[in-house]
């Protein structure tokens, strides 16, 4: 039995009434008699909870920051009508918005309810429960009880590099030649002939074909389609690090999306591998247009492991998932823990057979630091973060000694940097 608070400011002026009445005990046995009794008439009266059948309908996915609306149906079967209200309880971190409602559902019919999500995180958000209270017609006491209606609203990662695919794009067109603007010897898989001009490389001239035209000719070349792209997403400790309010984690799954569009859209094979001490995820290569969709979904329930990333098991799935050359992008941390005790020994075997790529995340703040000198504090701590960067700077230049391409960049080019740097190596035919 529920009592609401039409019942409390009844059983308030009823003890008012008793404190000015001349004969107080008979008086409150009246009251108190009165009270009950309507109580308890309005409790016989109130709609069934049970009688009640819950549905739901709505997206059942959205990008991190978009709102989700959501219509939550409410069928009465039993015999009465029922006035309720109705708490839909949601995690927090759904944001769901208004947290009840207040419905009229007469007998035998249907009403509906509408609330909206704001997620405030990535992967499945669910409800707990339906608690229904249903007043009788006083209003003063009712029933309440529990209904289940499952729902689940997968939150994507953002994709807030979106921003940068034009310029990725254009830059694309302009590589393979479907623009304008054209490198001669750009890519490795010939395109066609064209006559020879100053300027170009006379290692590029076809000297049969010169031959049967009667002029010097030139092979022109283009990037390769259908190679093959691999995002590995190191998904260890310090991958829980945060930049800003954003962990690490999640500047990373953005700049995969972002690189996974344009391979995609350069015709590229492209595959998904999140690793820590084991595999979280492995999504074969594909270069359907669809694939960016379940890249997304894959990304979705990914969280940082508190563990040491398993550099060996990283290159062992890497190894095993693809067995064609192809550029390796690990988006992992450029720190001497990561590099040189876990990734340096096993990059041999990785490096011997695919071109790699380490993308990792500079934090702005030691770049703020570098400049502290008011006080003898901001001197200390301008001196860790300079001493950070050489040793950033240190590790770069020894994964280059390696033969593996190095980005370091800050959270606002970083999707970019990695995106420009898979296209320069396409354009040089380094796929």
């Amino acid at each position: 039995m529920a009592i609401s608070g039409r019942a409390v400011a009844l059983a308030l002026f009823g003890a008012a009434v008793v404190m000015l009445s001349p004969a107080p005990g008979l008086t409150l046995a009246l009251v108190d008699g009165l009270i009950v009794i309507l109580i308890g008439v309005d409790v016989a009266l109130a709609g069934a909870v049970r009688s009640l059948r819950f549905s739901r309908s709505g997206p059942t996915s959205a990008r991190l920051g978009d709102q989700v609306p959501l219509v939550l149906g409410i069928a009465n079967d039993g015999p009465r009508t029922v006035r309720a209200r109705v708490r839909d309880a949601w995690p927090p971190s759904a944001g769901a918005r208004p947290r009840t409602h207040e419905v009229e559902v007469p007998a035998g019919e249907r009403r509906f309810v509408e609330s909206t999500l704001t997620p405030t995180r990535r992967g499945d958000r669910e409800p707990f429960r339906i608690t229904v209270r249903s007043l009788g017609p006083l209003g003063l006491a009712g029933r309440q009880g529990r209904h289940s209606c499952p729902w689940r609203v997968r939150v994507l990662p953002p994709f807030t590099s979106r921003r940068h695919l034009p310029a990725a794009l254009a830059r694309l067109r302009e590589i393979e030649g479907e623009v304008a603007i054209r490198g001669a010897g750009a890519g490795s898989e010939f395109d066609s002939l064209r006559d020879y001009v100053i300027g170009d490389d006379v290692r590029l001239i076809d000297w049969r074909g010169s031959a049967r035209r009667g002029a010097v000719v030139v092979r022109s070349y283009r990037p390769e389609r259908d190679r093959r792209v691999v995002c590995v997403l190191d998904t260890g400790r310090t991958s829980a690090g945060r930049i800003g309010d954003t962990p690490r984690l999640d500047h990373a799954l953005d700049a995969a999306l972002l690189l996974t569009s344009v391979a995609l859209r350069a015709g590229d094979r492209v595959s998904l591998i999140a690793h820590d001490s084991v595999p979280r995820v492995s999504l074969p290569g594909s270069h359907d247009h669809a694939f960016l969709a379940r890249v997304s979904e894959a990304m979705a329930t990914l969280e940082p492991a508190l563990v040491e990333a398993d550099h060996s098991g990283i290159v062992s799935t890497v190894l095993r998932e693809t067995s064609r050359r192809s550029l390796v992008v690990l988006f992992t941390e450029l720190a001497p823990a990561v590099i040189e005790e876990g990734l340096l020994p096993a990059l041999p075997t990785l490096t011997a057979r695919h071109t790699v790529v380490v993308a990792a995340l500079r934090d702005p703040r030691v770049d703020e630091l570098i400049t502290g000198r008011d006080d003898a504090r901001a001197v200390y701590a301008a001196a860790a973060a300079e001493q950070t960067l050489i040793r950033r700077r240190e590790l770069t230049e020894l994964l280059r000694r390696r033969g593996v391409e190095v980005v370091d960049a800050s959270p606002g080019s970083y999707a970019a940097a990695v995106t420009d740097t898979y296209l320069t190596l396409k354009s040089l035919g380094r796929l």
